[in-house]
C-alpha cells in the first residue's frame, strides 16, 4: 500500500532487532528522498490555501486520525446528535474503498463528502482541496475531516485543518503512543476511545497511556470517552466549544496588522 503513495521512503537507517541479532539497513537512495520532499513542499502549498480558504470562511477544522475500528464515525455521529444544534457541521470522510461512512454521517442530516483514495492509506490536502469545492463552507461552521484509518501515514500530512485528534481505543494497547510517536506527537488532544470496555481489560490503562503521550513532550490533554456515553463526552464537547469560540473571537486591531 505504501509503496503505491510514496509514504514507505524514509531517511537514515532502519533497525532491525530479531532477539538474537541487530540488524542495519540503509534508508533509499537520495534521488527517492528528494521525489518525497518535492511531494510533501507541494502538499504544504496545498494545505496553506485549504487553511487559508477554510478560516476566510470562519470553519474551524479538526482532523480526526486513528487506527481502523478505533471508533472515529461513532464519535462523529454523537458530536453531531449533541451539537448540530448549536452548531453546522460538515464532514470530509476518507476511506480506500466504500462510502459506508459517509453514509452514516448524511443520515445524521449533516453534509458529508466522501475520498475514496484507492491504495493511498491517507489523505493529503490535494484531496481535502477537491472535496471541500464540494461543500457550502458559508454553511459551515466546523468541518471534521475523518483521515484513512492508519496510525502511520495521515501524520506526514498537513491538510490545512486547525488541530489534529487523535483517538485510542482501549483495545488498542496503552504503549501505542511510544509504538506510533510521529502520530501522537503531533496531536492536539487524544481521546480513549471505547472506555465502555474498560471494565472487561484488564491490560489497558488510562493512566499509563497519558504517561507514554507525555514522554512524547506533547501535553496536549488525554480524555477517556465513549460514543455509547453520552456524558463521557463532555469534555470532548467542551473542547470544540472553546476551539469555535476563538475562531469567532474579534481580531484585535493590533493583530490584524
Amino acid at each position: 500500500m505504501c509503496q503505491e503513495c510514496g509514504c514507505a521512503t524514509g531517511t537514515g537507517e532502519v533497525h532491525v532487532h530479531d532477539g538474537h541479532h541487530h540488524h542495519h539497513h540503509h534508508g533509499p537512495d537520495p534521488r527517492s528522498i528528494e521525489v518525497v520532499r518535492d511531494l510533501l513542499h507541494a502538499n504544504d502549498h496545498a494545505a496553506a490555501h485549504n487553511r487559508d480558504h477554510m478560516r476566510r470562511h470562519g470553519v474551524v477544522a479538526i482532523n480526526l486520525m486513528s487506527s481502523p475500528g478505533a471508533g472515529k464515525t461513532a464519535l462523529l455521529e454523537a458530536t453531531i446528535d449533541a451539537l448540530a444544534p448549536r452548531w453546522r457541521i460538515a464532514v470530509v470522510e476518507g476511506d480506500l474503498e466504500t462510502d459506508n461512512d459517509a453514509r452514516r454521517i448524511r443520515a445524521k442530516g449533516v453534509p458529508a463528502v466522501q475520498v475514496t483514495t484507492g491504495q493511498t492509506c491517507h489523505l493529503d490536502a490535494g484531496m481535502v482541496h477537491e472535496a471541500l469545492h464540494q461543500i457550502d463552507l458559508d454553511a459551515v461552521d466546523l468541518l471534521f475531516i475523518e483521515n484513512v484509518g492508519n496510525l502511520v501515514c495521515p501524520a506526514g500530512f498537513d491538510l490545512g485543518q486547525d488541530a489534529n485528534v487523535v483517538l485510542l481505543a482501549v483495545t488498542e494497547g496503552d504503549d501505542k503512543p511510544a509504538k506510533y510517536p510521529v502520530m501522537f506527537r503531533a496531536a492536539d488532544l487524544v481521546l480513549l476511545s471505547k472506555s465502555d470496555l474498560l471494565a472487561v481489560l484488564d491490560d489497558f490503562s488510562p493512566e499509563r497511556a497519558a504517561e507514554n503521550v507525555r514522554a512524547l513532550a506533547n501535553g496536549a490533554p488525554v480524555e477517556t470517552i465513549s460514543a455509547k456515553r453520552p456524558e463521557s463526552l463532555k469534555p470532548w464537547f467542551a473542547w470544540l466549544e472553546a476551539r469555535l469560540a476563538a475562531a469567532q473571537a474579534p481580531i484585535p486591531a493590533e493583530a490584524a496588522e
